[in-house]
């Protein structure tokens, strides 16, 4: 018997899969997975009822617990963004991608399959994480060609159904939630309010700010406002709080994995709000080689984890060293919220590489600079005295 996996969303594309892997490409048995990384949950149960009734057989798996602690901690402690996008469907794929492997091998499947097509950055994520197995990687929607048309027809034809055909392309998990497609595909259109949900706008959100105290321990976020919170609780609290605010709204152009740009629209308050604390505290507690030297390192890590290249040996060299530094940054971060904005208003820890002796109002001898004042500068004023 001819057996496969197949990531499973619940979305038309991966639900016309199904039955084209059984008459397009021969497999006996369909696994639809489906992997719970914060999805909103009506969207879970209409994966699972249809999953159910398409696949041979339907396994739900929630992740939401490793996929912060082992993916989105990581990327807090990387700083991670690419061009403004803090990566929230990028980190997500090759956890479900290594789930979706761990099934087709307590199930001995012979293949795994996607349903991404062939424009996206989905694929290669995908690609990446199946194809470092012995297993056949399948993708029907990118290997047919198929348009969106054709698979709405195709999805009649096998009795799958959906409400309605959806304005917009939405990608949500509990880090960041993406909108494109439709109109948002023209630069210039205008976003409409509707397309956003976990944020108010800007002229919306209340006059009146919330002073949120973030504490962490080694990069990693523990606690909100003094109440310990797991992960999870954590994410969702800032997302709610922030989102309140209007905080944490993003619309670029961004240049894809396979060269060409696109428009996206994206939502993540909490992502906001602890990427700008965690980015502070380390300013407070690195040095300044530290901090120069983990730029570079945290604009590689955020390309490797875009590209979906997280098998690549190079993230795990990153992340050896990224942790390192994270041994001194633990502290508190005071943030502003407000109008959109997520600034930060005080920070303080036990490892700050702060001095008040070097305060404005310090009384100190001040005369042994002068030695080094004559000589900063000497090979810019030698070379100007060259030119007379």
């Amino acid at each position: 018997m001819k057996k496969v996996v197949l990531a499973y969303s619940g979305g038309l594309d991966t639900s016309v899969c199904i039955p084209l892997l059984r008459e397009h490409y021969g497999y006996d048995k369909v696994i639809a997975v489906m992997v719970d990384v914060g999805q909103p949950e009506a969207d879970i149960n209409e994966g699972v009822e249809r999953g159910n009734k398409l696949g041979d057989l339907f396994r739900l798996i929630d992740a939401k617990d490793e996929f912060v602690r082992d993916y989105i901690f990581q990327l807090i402690k990387a700083n991670g963004s690419y061009e403004g996008y803090v990566l929230g469907t990028a980190i997500a794929r090759p956890l479900i991608a290594k789930k979706v492997v761990e099934v087709a091998k307590e199930e001995n499947a012979e293949a795994v399959a996607h349903g991404c097509t062939g424009k996206g950055n989905d694929q290669l994520r995908f690609d990446a994480v199946f194809r470092a197995t012995n297993l056949d990687v399948v993708a029907p929607v990118r290997e047919m060609s198929l348009t969106r048309e054709e698979e709405n027809k195709y999805a009649l034809e096998h009795g799958i159904s959906f409400e309605s055909e959806k304005r917009w392309s939405i990608d949500e998990n509990i880090w960041s939630r993406s909108i494109e497609g439709s109109e948002l595909e023209d630069p210039a259109f205008f976003p409409p309010e509707e397309i956003f949900q976990w944020t108010v706008s800007q002229d919306n959100a209340p006059d009146n700010a919330d002073i949120v105290k973030i504490e962490f321990e080694r990069g990693i976020p523990v606690s909100v406002n003094g109440a310990r919170a797991d992960g999870v609780s954590l994410i969702k609290r800032l997302n709610e709080v922030g989102g309140k605010h209007g905080v944490g709204r993003t619309d670029i152009i961004e240049d894809r994995v396979l060269g060409f740009k696109a428009r996206e629209n994206y939502e993540h308050p909490a992502a906001t709000i602890l990427l700008e604390a965690h980015r502070d505290l380390e300013r407070l507690v690195l040095t300044r080689n530290e901090l120069r030297f983990k730029e570079v390192v945290d604009q590689t890590w955020s390309e490797l984890v875009y590209q979906g290249l997280v098998m690549d040996p190079l993230y795990d060299a990153l992340n050896a060293f990224i942790d390192k530094t994270q041994e001194r940054v633990t502290g508190t971060v005071f943030m502003k919220l407000k109008k959109g904005v997520a600034r930060v208003v005080g920070r303080e820890s036990p490892n700050a590489l702060y001095s008040a002796d070097v305060s404005f109002d310090a009384k100190q001898e001040t005369r042994i600079v002068e030695g080094f004042s004559v000589y900063h500068g000497f090979q810019s004023r030698m070379y100007r005295k060259s030119l007379e």
